[in-house]
């Protein structure tokens, strides 16, 4: 009877831990500190179920992060950067079934949820989301050794306009996009996965809706190339995951393009095509069954 007792205490203390190290915790991006780049307004963020049966969040104007801890974490970390068409967020099948599958991989997982652009409440919205993005990951580095992190290992990852917003701060964390940080935290991040991604705001590439919802119905050239993300690979650029079905309504070339371009600089990329699947199926692809995860973190773990 003892010893059966000592097993039972031991056993649901296990589950405790389990419980615990899976128990995510959501913190303000910017913590106690003003979010850059805002104006006062009333916050209307709201969560739905949308036609497509899709969990929906629209008009968030204040960032959050939420942290995934795995039981054993093994030095890596991944920001999740969820779709939506720079409209919202789809932070379920997007976000947080991710961050489970990486945290059961060991992978220390975070969502993000950026704000979402909007004049309401941004001074200049075309900039709010990569803000965000450049401060998670700095928030990751900066907080890496706590969290069980190495501070080489730290990753982003984005699904349609997410995979947009992971590819631009895979491709422009020379400089800080809010000009008021003076933090010296690198923003670089050590490895990028794109799920079926918007990478191109060019005409006949990009997704319209996602660039209009950025940078406005009538972007100057300038603004179109900033955020072309395909014409700024550099062999500085980190390691490149690419995911994408040939008949998506987000054009595969966004991906291709973007596959090339780090060929020619030299960045070490790795691209898995479908010829069907079509748009916004999260991890698993709904015609062949195949689930790109495991792949991904066999990648990541090979890096």
């Amino acid at each position: 009877m003892k010893i059966n007792t000592i097993l039972l205490i031991a056993y649901f203390t296990f589950c405790f831990a389990m419980l615990q190290a899976q128990t995510p915790v959501t913190f303000p991006l910017y913590g106690t500190a003003p979010i850059p780049n805002s104006k006062p307004a009333e916050n209307l963020e709201k969560t739905e179920v949308n036609d497509w049966k899709i969990e929906f969040t629209t008009e968030t104007s204040e960032p959050t992060i939420t942290l995934y801890k795995p039981l054993k974490p093994n030095g890596s970390a991944m920001v999740i950067c969820p779709g939506g068409g720079y409209s919202g967020t789809a932070g379920d099948h997007e976000g947080r079934q991710i961050a489970k599958a990486l945290s059961e991989a060991g992978i220390t997982a975070f969502v993000l949820k950026y704000r979402i652009p909007n004049d309401r409440y941004c001074v200049d919205k075309s900039l709010a989301p990569l803000q965000d993005a450049q401060q998670a990951i700095r928030l990751v580095r900066q907080r890496a050794a706590e969290w069980g992190i190495s501070s080489n290992k730290i990753g982003i990852m984005g699904f349609s306009a997410g995979g947009h917003l992971a590819a631009t701060a895979a491709t422009h964390f020379e400089q800080n996009a809010d000009p008021t940080c003076t933090d010296k935290t690198s923003v670089r991040p050590d490895f990028v996965a794109l799920i079926y991604p918007v990478v191109s705001f060019r005409e006949g590439i990009g997704h319209d809706g996602s660039r209009e919802q950025l940078i406005g119905k009538t972007p100057t050239l300038q603004q179109v190339a900033q955020f072309s993300n395909e014409l700024r690979v550099t062999p500085q650029t980190p390691p490149v995951f690419l995911v994408h079905a040939q008949d998506d309504w987000v054009k595969i070339e966004n991906s291709i393009l973007f596959y090339e371009a780090c060929l020619r600089n030299g960045v070490a990329a790795e691209a898995h095509f479908w010829a069907k699947g079509g748009h916004g199926f999260g991890m698993v692809n709904p015609v062949n069954g195949e689930n790109w995860m495991p792949t991904m973190v066999k990648w990541i773990a090979g890096l």
